[in-house]
């Protein structure tokens, strides 16, 4: 009758051969089928455990140098759960900030969270080929502002809240809950954010008719336009059925929906509003935004320093424009060829649609500069459309 040796009882048959029988390694190798260095292996384990050492051993190594601390994998998904809606690219820039180095990749933190279960497969929206990211030069140069719902009270009631981000920084300069969106209501929140931020050049909003009286059944003038008119800020409107044109204060609706309001019901308007300034603000100050570079949207906001943006004609032209109280200007040129600057709306080329161009702005003159080529120069209009005269070009343009 054949009994099958365990693996355990073929080793212990090897060694007892070397051992026992006299037999030399080589002989012992070639009958079992193994290498020399096994079979030495083999007899050193016995030596040192008795049969017990020649069973199988865990081949993990002792140590994995690209392996994950167990205090950042701990501080991950910490931050995970307080912030369900961090990504991994969020979750290394807030680790740095920690001070833990090195920091693991970004794919590393995607894998640990897909570990503990944190991460559901899903499908990835594809972006399309010809998206481009259209933004503002500077900060208080353009406003988005709408009006979302949503916000439920004990007693069944609705409130409504009056959103405005700043183009550039993404910064909310507005978050303020009203019971009704009624001009009234909604102006005077708006008026409370001009004078808390100070007045744009100019601001994007829908076709509602608190904000403009355009499709009204009798054309008037709104107190919105109003209070634009009245401040100098050019009120931009965006074409019917279009709300992608306010895209990101249409995505602030959506943070706000996900990482404030869902689930919650509040008492009443006070509390409300007071929970909601608080994610407001920490959403200003301390939460990084991947769309302006991992900046937290008051980094942006508030650094308002000429000197800070580099130019291409040279330092000391734009010292010199800054000495004489000039000023220069960021803009995205459309996919018609238009920018709009100081009130004015100019083609500069459809063959620079996407291009973003320096413009320099004077009293007399706008200057469109593409690095260190001058595109174009126009003659500036006033506020109320009327051309003023028109300046020698400066030396540096010629």
């Amino acid at each position: 009758m054949l009994v099958e040796l365990t693996k355990v009882e073929q080793r212990y048959d090897a060694v007892q051969g070397v051992q026992r029988d006299g037999l030399n390694v080589t002989e012992i190798a070639e009958m079992f089928g193994v290498s020399r260095q096994t079979v030495h292996n083999w007899l050193r384990r016995y030596e040192h455990g008795g049969i017990g050492a020649l069973s199988d051993r865990s081949h993990r190594p002792k140590s994995c140098p690209h392996q994950m601390a167990s205090d950042v994998e701990a501080r991950i998904l910490e931050l995970r759960r307080l912030h369900p809606n961090w990504g991994q690219r969020t979750l290394a820039y807030r680790l740095k900030k920690e001070g833990f180095d090195p920091v693991p990749s970004e794919r590393g933190i995607h894998r640990c969270l897909i570990r503990h279960g944190l991460i559901l497969p899903k499908a990835k929206r594809k972006r399309l080929k010809d998206y481009k990211r259209w933004e503002r030069g500077k900060p208080m140069e353009l406003w988005q502002m709408d009006i979302v719902g949503g916000i439920l009270l004990d007693d069944g009631t609705e409130l409504k809240c009056l959103t405005g981000i700043d183009d550039h920084s993404r910064f909310c300069v507005s978050a303020a809950l009203v019971t009704r969106a009624v001009a009234k209501q909604v102006c005077q929140h708006f008026s409370l954010a001009l004078e808390r931020h100070g007045i744009p050049e100019e601001i994007l909003t829908d076709n509602g008719l608190v904000f403009t009286g355009r499709y009204a059944a009798q054309r008037v003038e709104v107190l919105f336009d109003r209070i634009c008119r009245e401040n100098g800020i050019r009120h931009l409107l965006t074409s019917p059925r279009s709300p992608t044109t306010t895209g990101k204060v249409e995505r602030f609706h959506r943070n706000l929906r996900v990482e404030f309001l869902r689930g919650k019901v509040f008492t009443d308007l006070k509390s409300a509003q007071a929970e909601l300034d608080a994610w407001v603000d920490d959403y200003n100050t301390n939460r990084p935004h991947q769309g302006i570079g991992m900046c937290t949207p008051a980094e942006r906001f508030f650094v308002r320093d000429p000197d800070a943006k580099v130019i291409a004609i040279g330092k000391e032209t734009r010292l010199a424009a800054l000495r004489r109280g000039d000023e220069w200007i960021q803009r995205t040129v459309a996919s018609n060829g238009v920018i709009s600057v100081a009130w004015q709306m100019f083609s500069v080329g459809k063959h620079f649609s996407g291009e973003i161009v320096d413009v320099h702005v004077t009293d007399s003159v706008l200057e469109v500069w593409l690095g260190a080529n001058l595109l174009k120069t126009v003659p500036r209009k006033s506020k109320g459309g009327i051309r003023k005269k028109k300046a020698q070009r400066p030396a540096h343009a010629q």
